[in-house]
């Protein structure tokens, strides 16, 4: 399972994509998870102390952001699905 970091996250990853040996039918947090595990900074950066996404945060499942998904952080996710996550972007 591929995991696409953006802007910011990558200094932290080191990397553009983190491939992930997970099955398919995890949730989207329990790929998260996985993903804190190898970079413990991550969490501080995607998740509130409640342990939601932060509001700026994207989390994408096949272009459509995690939120807006039925069972948000609980949507399963398979191999084959394009993930990208996204910090708060600024600009001017």
């Amino acid at each position: 399972m591929n995991v696409n970091f953006y802007a910011t996250l990558r200094q932290i990853t080191g990397k553009k994509t983190l491939m992930l040996d997970l099955p398919d039918g995890v949730t989207v947090r329990e790929t998260l998870e996985t993903c804190f595990g190898l970079f413990p900074a991550l969490r501080a950066e995607l998740m509130t102390a409640d342990n939601q996404l932060h509001g700026h945060v994207h989390f994408f499942v096949n272009g459509r952001d995690v939120p807006y998904l039925a069972d948000t952080l609980e949507t399963r996710v398979s191999r084959a699905d394009k993930l990208d996550v996204f910090p708060a972007v600024g600009g001017g």
